[in-house]
């Protein structure tokens, strides 16, 4: 069935069903979120350096997310990109690249989307079998591109399971009992008969439907729907459907990991191996081999996002800890079950809960890490872009501010110019700051032209007092309107004086409610050193 076949079959009792869930889902915050996040992140340009931008402050939007995020790539298997810790997303990006990072901040999502359920260990036996699939499909892949690629596709095939068994779990119970057909005698249904049965259509059909509702891209809606007929007996290579066949293949081996005995998995990875090999030119221990990695991966995850699964539950096949019929399975032994359960504690001591609310900002504490990532950065060769976009996410979460943004001199015009934003509107609003540095005898010098030109540091706790509002730009006071803001001006020595560079600027949504302390200031300032050092270094001195 193709997309258009998927969705134009939504009526008549199919629409009923629709309706019936999309009412399920508007009552409740989660999914609908979700769904916008996915769309935002997934509909991101590939050019490297909107991508970036974009995906940061994307994923910097949601504070839970962020720091579960660098919890994760601060385990072993990502930090092998760098041997120096991760405290930055912006960093994150550089060394793992885009489509980790889009992938990562995906799964997370997911999980998060779980909690609070009382059937929530059916819910993340369901997520880790998703999150498998993709897995499987990104280490079966061959290029980077192609592992993005199948990660997705792999993934989002299964959005219409994980909507009913969120939303309908009753049903997704049914579905499984008609599926398993174990106790009845009854012959056993495929998974599309069985949903048409209980739902009144196929769920891989009422996740496109959705997925529809959610302005997924085309790509990836024709993804999650399943080829037609079984696997082609030549080569896919080149040929556009052949991810589709990746998503197929990961999906089987998932449930095969997940449904079968440690004595029987070896060989049905196998089968499954012969019955693609053709298609997807597969040796013949491709599949084994990419499910010991995905397990490694998978486990990885749970224990770093504190996700419990139970001893001896299907779901427990997944991880690291269950014996696999695989090449070189068993050599090492698994992480313990304290270091896979949610009673393990951080490093305060305190139990880190998933969907809690997030700590108290550490302002001190995150400035001083965002240092150190940057003179890591700094010490090999570097894109300026991207330190500038670690300086101004660093400066992002530690003042907690409702946007930030780094303006940069423009020689043709004397002013400085907004280049990048992060946070609330600042994509929009960083074309608007245009700061004059040069102004005509006996003109208005505006505050932000004068804070530049002369070279201080200022915070504006209340943008409203008379003597300052008077002095503020049209630009500002017409679109920007910050009740309190933070001027870092940036200057660099040039044929014996001091040029103006460029221009830090920070705000928050209400006034006195930027407090920067001495030592914070201190450090605010040697990031700012750190924009300027790379500026010369990228200039070659």
């Amino acid at each position: 069935m193709t997309v258009d076949q998927a969705a134009s079959a939504v009526r008549g009792d199919d629409a009923v069903t629709l309706d019936f869930l999309l009412r399920r889902m508007r009552q409740k915050s989660d999914f609908p979120t979700l769904g916008a996040s996915v769309s935002r992140i997934q509909a991101m340009s590939e050019a490297e350096n909107e991508s970036l931008s974009r995906l940061c402050d994307e994923i910097l939007k949601d504070v839970a997310l962020t720091q579960k995020l660098l919890r994760v790539v601060n385990t072993a298997y990502y930090r092998r990109a760098g041997s120096d810790s991760i405290s930055t997303v912006s960093r994150a990006v550089t060394l793992i690249g885009v489509a980790g990072i889009r992938n990562l901040a995906l799964s997370l999502m997911l999980v998060e989307h779980m909690q609070d359920k009382q059937h929530a260990q059916q819910l993340k036996e369901e997520f880790l079998r998703t999150v498998m699939a993709g897995t499987l499909a990104s280490e079966l892949a061959g290029t980077p591109a192609e592992a993005e690629q199948a990660f997705i596709e792999s993934l989002f095939r299964n959005l219409g399971r994980l909507l009913v068994e969120f939303y309908l779990p009753e049903d997704a119970h049914e579905i499984r009992r008609l599926i398993n057909r174990q106790d009845d005698g009854q012959p056993a249904m495929g998974e599309a008969e069985a949903s048409r049965k209980v739902l009144g259509m196929p769920v891989q059909q009422l996740g496109v439907a959705v997925g529809k509702t959610w302005n997924l891209p085309d790509t990836m809606l024709y993804a999650m729907v399943a080829p037609a007929g079984s696997v082609p007996g030549r080569s896919l290579a080149a040929r556009p459907e052949r991810s589709l066949w990746w998503a197929s293949l990961a999906n089987e081996a998932a449930d095969t990991m997940l449904w079968s005995e440690p004595s029987e998995l070896g060989g049905r990875l196998q089968s499954l191996t012969r019955q693609y090999a053709v298609a997807l030119n597969l040796p013949p221990d491709a599949l084994q081999e990419a499910a010991a990695r995905a397990r490694k991966r998978l486990t990885e995850l749970t224990q770093v996002i504190k996700l419990d699964v139970p001893r001896d539950s299907p779901a427990e096949r997944l991880l690291e800890a269950y014996y696999v019929d695989a090449p070189n399975a068993g050599g090492e032994e698994g992480p313990s079950a304290e270091a896979l359960g949610l009673a393990t504690p951080d490093e305060d001591g305190a139990l880190i809960v998933l969907g809690a609310e997030p700590p108290p900002v550490d302002s001190a504490g995150i400035l001083t890490s965002g240092i150190q990532d940057i003179a890591n950065s700094m010490v090999d060769s570097f894109k300026l872009n991207d330190v500038l976009q670690m300086i101004l996410e660093t400066v992002y979460r530690a003042l907690d501010c409702r946007r930030v943004i780094f303006c940069l001199r423009d020689a043709r015009s004397a002013q400085l110019v907004g280049r990048i934003g992060l946070g609330e509107g600042a994509d929009a609003l960083k074309g608007a700051f245009k700061v004059p540095l040069k102004v005509a005898e006996g003109a208005p010098v505006d505050l932000f032209s004068a804070v530049c030109v002369k070279g201080v540091d200022t915070l504006i706790a209340d943008a409203s007092v008379r003597s300052v509002a008077s002095r503020l730009p049209d630009w500002f006071q017409e679109r920007v309107q910050a009740p309190t803001f933070l001027l870092l001006p940036m200057s660099m020595k040039r044929q014996g004086q001091d040029m103006v560079l460029g221009l830090i600027y920070a705000d928050k949504g209400q006034a006195e409610s930027l407090l920067i302390t001495e030592k914070e200031l201190s450090l605010l300032r040697t990031l700012r050193n750190q924009a300027v050092m790379a500026f010369k270094q990228t200039a070659g001195g």
